[in-house]
């Protein structure tokens, strides 16, 4: 499932969005833009899963097309259609939500027709696809690899359909790497999978209170963050590398279930990926040191922040 790294992600982006704004900071704004990175998320997610199911059920028609030529070839009537009838596409296309969510999110307008094409052109001319089809038996893991093939070999490594894929969703370098392997996941038990809350309200709950903090808490954090900041040149530090620092000191306070050392190393990683090149080293200084000072002081007691 959607991990909490990029959870922290997208708060990190909605915060910054806001707060790039002249003007109060509004947390109904920004828990709209959060909302708004979350659902794009789960509209990549699931127009890949929809991307798969399109290029296995373009074999019936590259079939029907074959066989509507003028003078049809025994081959062209022959057209091999096993792929449809693929245990991990049917179990896929009976997940509750799946046709519905896919119509309610529009996720059909970014199908385009010749890229679902030429990846199933290239899955035709495969070992693996002809091997697949020349079993005329059904064996499931021979389906799920089959579709993990097409995904991994012939999305994910066609630099093509992944520049339409990012043209489509801008978003897609920051969710990348963990689509990945929740798609790949995904073909071992699709079942379990729940479309319609793809993410979960636990990790929507902890965003939305994440954010939250962010905002109700900015003076007091700023507060035990500037001190830090002697040995730092203060108009040369990014606005970004403040929100993720905000965001590290409300985590070690605020939010019982995370131990602060995954804390730092969460948000110092962030920082490596989306700030500036010295950032990391930053991040890592600022928030082991206040660290540090809450431990040795005993402050380092985590309660909600509404109650503080």
């Amino acid at each position: 499932m959607v991990s909490r790294r990029n959870i922290r992600v997208k708060v990190v982006q909605a915060l910054y969005a806001v707060e790039s704004d002249e003007g109060n900071i509004s947390a109904d704004k920004a828990l709209v833009m959060l909302k708004k990175y979350l659902d794009q998320t789960s509209d990549l997610f699931l127009f890949l899963v929809f991307l798969i199911t399109e290029v296995a059920n373009y074999a019936l028609i590259d079939a029907k097309n074959k066989a509507s030529k003028h003078l049809p070839t025994q081959s062209d009537l022959d057209t091999n259609t096993k792929i449809v009838e693929n245990t991990i596409l049917l179990s896929i296309i009976d997940i509750k939500g799946f046709r519905s969510e896919v119509k309610e999110r529009g996720i059909s307008k970014y199908i385009d027709e010749e890229i679902v094409k030429k990846i199933y052109i290239n899955l035709t001319e495969t070992e693996l696809y002809k091997e697949y089809i020349s079993n005329e038996k059904f064996d499931k893991k021979e389906d799920k690899n089959i579709m993990s093939f097409i995904f991994t070999d012939l999305i994910m490594a066609d630099e093509n359909v992944t520049e339409y894929i990012e043209d489509q969703f801008v978003h897609w370098d920051d969710d990348a790497e963990m689509i990945y392997q929740m798609m790949l996941n995904f073909f071992n038990k699709p079942t379990s999978y729940n479309l319609e809350q793809l993410i979960g309200e636990e990790k929507k709950e902890y965003a939305i209170n994440l954010l939250k903090t962010a905002i109700e808490k900015r003076s007091f954090t700023l507060d035990m963050i500037t001190p830090k900041l002697k040995n730092w040149d203060a108009d040369r530090i990014a606005v970004l590398d403040m929100i993720i620092l905000r965001l590290g000191v409300c985590e070690m306070l605020f939010f019982e279930t995370i131990p602060a050392k995954v804390t730092i190393n969460e948000y110092i990683d962030i920082a490596k990926s989306y700030s500036t090149n010295q950032s990391g080293h930053f991040v890592n200084g600022i928030l082991d040191n206040i660290h540090k000072e809450l431990a040795s002081d005993g402050r380092l007691k985590k309660i909600d922040f509404k109650k503080n």
